[in-house]
């Protein structure tokens, strides 16, 4: 059943990847970030798995837990990609790369955010030049992150940002609350002072594994934002390239965008999708960030600044703190049936469209 793909935690996640991969016949690779422990004293590691031909000209790359408490979803599509027989599903020439946990502190303590409190999709910035400034979220600071966390501060909180969003839009808000910042790294949505060992770790993967490639496609998994289960097709390639337009070929004109204000997502800095087209210019690169909704945007919010709170200013292993862990995991992680299934579902559809797209 697919609710079996789906793990309960990054070490149940990270041996059934492994199993699943293997057993399809992958070609594993290891990173372990040797700086960092889990919960429980674990190892955490990123793991790639190669399907298909070692030369092949086009690639579909899947990658799993860029906001690490996301990774319970993107993990599940990825083992269960592999046990259904779905990656098997390679045309001529194609092979299939999966990047698993590619933030894996945060997959394991259940954040968004890498070791370093940054928020992985906001650090593809170069960091020998000015850093963005981002005026919405100065004016916030201090309300979105307060150093007590407490009923009295979270209502006072969710006046001020209501009066933000009154004054400037709701879109202006999720804006200045969202698309990152490089001011204060105690923050939310932090876009980090340097490259994480996560970005290092991907553009490593990225140089080792598709640098001889032809046309890559990549979907992203995500979890945060719309509807409950529903799989929102987001493109961050500039409105009017080539890569927006290929998009849209392949995976239909529901797909969004956040630079055109057609997405849930904020137009943010420093992404994932931006960095690696980047680091790959000689190689066609159409992505796709596949991002299911669990709870609303005010839920998710809330969860962030209660996470980053714990983490800056409260005890895990406290009643509280193990509260919070479970609303970060209930907000990121639809941990019912129903929304597996729409889950895997929408991902098998995303997958066969990425790659007839990348076979024509």
């Amino acid at each position: 059943m697919v609710r079996d793909y789906f793990p309960d935690s990054y070490q149940q996640a990270r041996g059934a990847f492994l199993a699943a991969a293997q057993a399809a016949g992958a070609r594993l690779h290891r990173y372990d970030n040797t700086g960092v422990r889990g919960p429980a004293g674990e190892a955490l590691t990123t793991d790639a798995a190669w399907l298909g031909p070692a030369d092949a000209s086009r690639v579909l790359v899947t990658v799993s837990a860029t906001h690490g408490a996301e990774g319970f979803c993107g993990s599940g599509v990825q083992t269960g990609s592999f046990r259904s027989g779905l990656a098997r599903e390679l045309p001529a020439d194609t092979a299939l790369l999966a990047i698993h946990a590619i933030n894996p502190y945060g997959f394991a303590w259940i954040r968004r955010v890498t070791e370093d409190n940054v928020d992985l999709n906001r650090n593809f910035v170069a960091y020998d030049r000015p850093l963005p400034r981002n005026d919405g979220y100065l004016a916030l600071a201090d309300v979105l992150c307060p150093a007590e966390w407490s009923e009295t501060a979270r209502r006072s909180a969710r006046t001020q940002l209501a009066a933000y969003g009154e004054r400037h839009g709701a879109a202006a808000l999720q804006k200045a609350i969202t698309s990152g910042q490089y001011s204060h790294a105690d923050g939310i949505f932090y876009g980090g002072a340097a490259p994480t060992w996560s970005r290092r770790v991907f553009l490593r993967i990225a140089a080792e594994h598709l640098s001889r490639a032809r046309r890559v496609a990549v979907i992203d998994y995500h979890t945060g934002l719309g509807p409950y289960g529903h799989g929102e097709k987001i493109i961050v390639h500039p409105p009017g390239s080539a890569g927006l337009a290929r998009a849209r070929a392949w995976y239909g004109d529901n797909v969004t965008s956040p630079a055109l204000g057609t997405s849930t997502s904020s137009d943010l800095i420093g992404d994932l999708m931006t960095g690696l087209a980047a680091a790959l210019p000689a190689v066609e690169v159409t992505g796709m960030g596949l991002e299911y909704g669990v709870l609303s945007l005010e839920d998710t919010i809330d969860a962030v600044r209660a996470d980053n709170w714990l983490h800056h200013h409260g005890a895990v292993e406290s009643a509280q703190g193990r509260e919070i862990k479970a609303q970060v995991r209930a907000t990121f992680y639809g941990d019912a049936d129903d929304w597996k299934d729409m889950v895997f579902e929408q991902a098998v559809d995303a997958q066969r469209r990425a790659l007839a797209g990348l076979a024509g």
